[in-house]
C-alpha cells in the first residue's frame, strides 16, 4: 500500500469521487461543459493528495493539498449550478456536498 492510500482524506476523497460519478452519469445531454468542468475538478482531489504525499518537505505538501482544497471548493460551486438548473438530483448533490464539508476541513488543517 503507498502512503497517500493509508490517508483517511484521500479515503475520503475516492468516495467523493464515485459519488460524482454518479452524479455525472445522470446528467442530460446537453450540459458537457459543466460536467467537465466537475469531473476535472473531482479528479484533481485525490490526485494533489497523492502528488503531495510524496514531497519530502511541509511546504511542497501543504502546496498540494491547498491546490486540493481548492478544488473541492470548485466542486462545490458546480453542484450548486447544477441544483440551480434542475440538472442534478439534491439528495444526491447534498450528500456529496456533506463529503466536501468533511474534505476541505481535513485539507484545511494538511495546509498549515
Amino acid at each position: 500500500m503507498l502512503d497517500h492510500e493509508k490517508l483517511d482524506v484521500y479515503q475520503c476523497a475516492l468516495r467523493l469521487t464515485g459519488l460524482v460519478f454518479q452524479i455525472l452519469q445522470s446528467l442530460p445531454r446537453g450540459h458537457s461543459e459543466l460536467a467537465d468542468q466537475l469531473k476535472r475538478a473531482t479528479i484533481s482531489i485525490p490526485l494533489n493528495i497523492a502528488e503531495g504525499a510524496g514531497k519530502p518537505t511541509n511546504k511542497d505538501r501543504s502546496r498540494f493539498h491547498a491546490i486540493a482544497r481548492g478544488s473541492a471548493m470548485e466542486c462545490g460551486a458546480v453542484l450548486d449550478i447544477l441544483l440551480l438548473q434542475g440538472l442534478a438530483e439534491s439528495r444526491m448533490v447534498n450528500e456529496v456536498k456533506l463529503l466536501l464539508v468533511r474534505l476541505v476541513a481535513m485539507l484545511s488543517k494538511m495546509c498549515r
